[in-house]
């Protein structure tokens, strides 16, 4: 697989695997299959895996650790922090917030470490902004890691400009990692200027709109009860319904080039910039090869801009966060 530039430290693969679903938020699933999909990606010249401490919540960096220790030299590790992780008396765990203060970005540091089982992190995100604490001390904390060894790079996670500005002039941030796909484009304009303007890659996180761009899901009930999509307002019955027409021509288009709509999806979103990686997640191993196989798609760029053009955000039903996750997730 080609490879592509994050910031001026890190060179990772053009795709790379967003480890989530794998422990949180779909479902989850068997830890043996999950090592397998991991074990699979890097044959397949997959070198750029996420996480973070709040998939699970923990059980996410253990598992990418232990499945990637015998390739540790070969991979890109990236991991979050900046989420308050309640644990009660019974040992259950429960998000609350944000918690972004220097204190905090050290202790989940230094606990992101021990799970994954590495002596340094190669990117460390914030992972969504803090309003009660300044940026610069947030990176000054992240950049302190850096100086002492225990992260090579650093990146934020859904961040305006001002915000990108202001932290890259602490320290150097290498990514940015925000939603962005055909049916979510807000980092467009400003937000992706401002990247490469400083020199920050980007990153994606669903690329394939949480799985409904892949054509594959046609109704709320066919996720599993405790899946985070069901809180998803574009998730609803009836906001699906309303989209269907739309992922129907997706579909189409696709199928005019022999390829899957996940495909086509994925090979917009890489022919949007070559400093664009976007990390598609992906439990079982066809969907993941499926993925991979979008690196080496070629698009025209009437291709890029017809697609766009058909399917813009504007023209999707629903929100793309529920009430909970859009209040820690502040206005860019």
């Amino acid at each position: 697989m080609k490879a592509r530039q994050l910031g001026p430290h890190l060179t990772v693969s053009a795709i790379g695997l967003g480890c989530m679903g794998m422990s949180h938020a779909y479902g989850g699933q068997d830890e043996q299959a999950s090592i397998r999909t991991l074990h699979r990606a890097v044959e397949l010249g997959v070198t750029f895996f996420d996480t973070a401490e709040v998939y699970g919540p923990f059980e996410n960096e253990i598992l990418v650790g232990k499945a990637l220790r015998p390739y540790r030299d070969k991979v890109v590790i990236a991991t979050k922090f900046g989420f308050r992780i309640d644990t009660s008396a019974r040992g259950a765990t429960a998000m609350s917030g944000v918690d972004s203060r220097p204190e905090h970005v050290r202790a989940v540091a230094e606990a992101s470490l021990k799970r994954l089982g590495v002596d340094v992190i190669d990117l460390l995100y914030q992972h969504r902004v803090d309003p009660a604490v300044p940026i610069e001390d947030t990176v000054g904390a992240m950049a302190d890691l850096v100086k002492e060894g225990k992260v090579r790079a650093l990146g934020l996670s859904e961040a305006g400009a001002d915000i990108i500005r202001r932290a890259h002039a602490v320290h150097p941030i290498s990514a940015l990692q925000s939603e962005y796909s055909l049916w979510t484009r807000d980092p467009e304009g400003e937000i992706l200027d401002t990247c490469r303007e400083l020199g920050i890659g980007f990153v994606p996180f669903s690329p394939l709109g949480r799985g409904f761009l892949t054509g594959t899901i046609q109704n709320p009930d066919e996720l599993a009860a405790d899946d985070f999509r069901r809180t998803i307002p574009r998730f609803s019955e009836e906001n699906m319904a309303a989209n269907a027409a739309l992922i129907q021509l997706l579909g189409e288009m696709a199928a005019d080039k022999g390829i899957t709509a996940a495909q086509l999806a994925l090979a917009w979103v890489l022919h949007r910039g070559d400093d664009i990686v976007p990390i598609p997640g992906a439990r079982k191993i066809p969907h993941l090869e499926q993925n991979v196989a979008a690196a080496g798609i070629t698009l025209t760029l009437q291709e890029v801009q017809e697609l766009g053009d058909l399917l813009t955000p504007e023209k999707f039903a629903g929100a793309r966060y529920g009430q909970q996750a859009a209040a820690w997730t502040p206005p860019r």
